[in-house]
């Protein structure tokens, strides 16, 4: 038996179902809802990554089908498929953390497996929660078949006492109770009205920054990630990303043509143009490595000095996502980058056109709005994304200074090995007025995994001492943390960086108009430390985590674990 249809659109799938020999594979996917005409049709691969796991995802599978539903009605075969996701709002502060991360490669790893082995000629990828989206995006890098990904879209805000609330008022709230400014009545009146439903958290925090980079990226539809996850809006983006992977593939348009460097240029100025997440600096390195594009930390050094943080959104600002989306979520943003030089026009989109193209008809934000400044008035003139270097991070870290929190911070350090540790202690009032908490064996090798480092960060704002004392870790932080925090200091101390040698008592600097972190200690006494230090033994042997601690490179390379040369 042989099949029709055009085989320019079905190159992976006509291999699985085309022939007489492949009557077995046939027989296979009657059972699953196949028709004869559907063996004539590109098979297109919807990667869900519903679960009720967490609230982000709990609504993807709908969204799935409405994918599906857009694959189907533009005479495409659509085949829905599962990858796990884990929630780091649930998991942080506990052991369970340090899987999160993990949890990125896992993802990208599963959906290359499926659309590979199944033979899936494009993919529509849906992603909700912060690991989601990196994931879906280093699967399809490396899948290169057409493809457009869909954010599952933002929560809505709750409400309390008038003041709207998400998952991070929580965290500060626990802080706050510690701290004796509430009570146990109000914690458990904020726990309960914080997350109303289904979505992301609301601020401009992991999952909206990465759902923002990856539309200006170009491989999601315009407006993608600033739409509400329950909402007629989300369900037609889905309806039409099924739509336009059929598009993508009758005109040969793959990932690799559309995610180049200007592309990712593109989409580290968003980032800092909204104020967003320290996780999109690993997270875009990592993408850029599946792309076989060359980014690194300078890149972001580099864009930095030339594009202001202009959004007043949560952590640090006013506002969240769901008000965002009322006066026209980032396209109006994007079209004012664009005009002013700082957006590349003629990168290739998800749409077939360029991105130029897609900006030419948006209109300008409402009068009056606040939200998003002018660029000649911003709240920062260049980027609150700062890589550091210096004796204690000589292949860089990662700082997110808004301005807020002052530019410079010198202070005696408190050294954790562990972040529980430090979370109890600030808890405690241990710490003060000039501290610098020193957080350490975070690292993605010596977590292993990378924590958030939420908890601590957040029980630091919650007892009012957010301008008072600085934390630094070879681990990372969540997008809903804010104050002066330094992050993804690389060597991590389980390799062997200095931060392993880090004394109660020494002195360090945080210096973001010099772009330094340092360690009071001439370099003498540097290495001598460092010659009687030894390394820990590793905290798993067997499993998930001892695997990606073999496998997992630098921070400051993304933390990807499919390098292997």
């Amino acid at each position: 038996m042989s099949q029709s249809g055009d085989k320019s659109t079905r190159a992976h799938s006509s291999l699985v179902v085309d022939g007489m020999e492949r009557a077995p594979s046939r027989a296979m996917l009657h059972a699953v809802g196949f028709s004869n005409d559907d063996f004539k049709k590109p098979q297109i691969g919807i990667a869900s990554t519903w679960s009720m796991v967490t609230p982000c995802n709990m609504h993807i599978n709908k969204l799935a089908d409405a994918a599906a539903v857009g694959v189907n009605n533009s005479n495409g075969k659509a085949v829905i498929f599962n990858t796990i996701t884990i929630s780091d709002g649930i998991s942080m502060g506990t052991e369970g953390m340090k899987y999160s991360l993990v949890s990125r490669e896992v993802i990208a790893d599963s959906i290359e497996t499926v659309v590979g082995c199944q033979g899936f000629d494009g993919v529509v990828a849906i992603g909700g929660c912060d690991k989601n989206m990196p994931g879906c995006m280093m699967a399809i890098s490396r899948l290169n078949r057409p493809s457009v990904f869909v954010y599952g879209g933002t929560i809505m805000p709750g409400c309390h006492k008038d003041k709207k609330l998400d998952v991070v008022s929580v965290f500060e709230a626990v802080g706050a109770r510690a701290n004796n400014q509430i009570d146990d009545a109000e914690l458990a009146a904020i726990e309960a009205k914080a997350i109303p439903g289904p979505g992301s958290c609301g601020g401009m925090y992991t999952a909206n920054t990465m759902a923002s980079a990856i539309e200006a990226l170009g491989m999601s539809l315009p407006n993608s990630s600033a739409q509400a996850a329950i909402s007629n809006d989300k369900r037609l983006d889905c309806e039409r990303a099924g739509a336009a992977v059929l598009e993508l593939l009758k005109n040969d348009i793959k990932p690799s043509d559309i995610m180049t460097k200007p592309a990712f240029e593109n989409a580290i100025t968003v980032v800092i143009a909204l104020g967003g997440s320290t996780n999109a600096v690993l997270h875009l390195l990592a993408m850029a490595n599946a792309a076989n594009v060359d980014i690194t930390l300078d890149d972001f050094t580099r864009i930095g000095k030339h594009v202001p943080l202009v959004a007043d959104l949560k952590p640090s600002g006013k506002y969240q996502m769901a008000e965002l989306i009322e006066i026209g979520g980032i396209q109006p943003l994007m079209k004012v980058l664009l005009d002013k030089g700082l957006l590349h026009g003629d990168c290739l989109t998800v749409t077939g056109k360029t991105m130029a193209e897609n900006l030419a008809d948006v209109n300008p934000y409402p009068d009056g709005q606040d939200m998003i400044r002018s660029l000649d008035n911003p709240i920062k003139k260049d980027s609150h994304l700062v890589v550091l270097y210096g004796n204690l991070a000589s292949d860089g870290a990662v700082a997110k200074i808004t301005g807020k929190e002052g530019l410079v911070f010198t202070g005696t350090a408190k050294v954790f090995d562990a972040e529980e540790q430090a979370l109890q202690s600030i808890l405690n009032g241990d710490i003060v007025k000039g501290d610098v908490i020193v957080i350490r064996y975070e690292g993605p090798k010596g977590g292993p995994g990378m924590r958030e480092m939420l908890s601590p960060t957040s029980a630091i704002m919650g007892k009012g001492l957010g301008k008072e004392v600085a934390l630094i870790t070879d681990g990372r932080f969540s997008g809903g943390t804010h104050g002066f925090v330094v992050g993804h200091i690389t060597p991590e101390a389980y390799v062997g960086g200095a931060l392993a040698i880090v004394e109660n008592g020494d002195t360090i600097t945080i210096d973001a108009e010099l772009n330094q972190l340092t360690l009071h200690l001439n370099d003498q006494s540097i290495t001598d430390r460092l010659s009687r230090w030894v390394q820990p033994a590793p905290r798993y042997t067997r499993g998930v985590l001892a695997k990606y601690a073999k496998l997992v490179n630098s921070a400051s390379l993304g933390a990807v674990t499919d390098n292997l040369d």
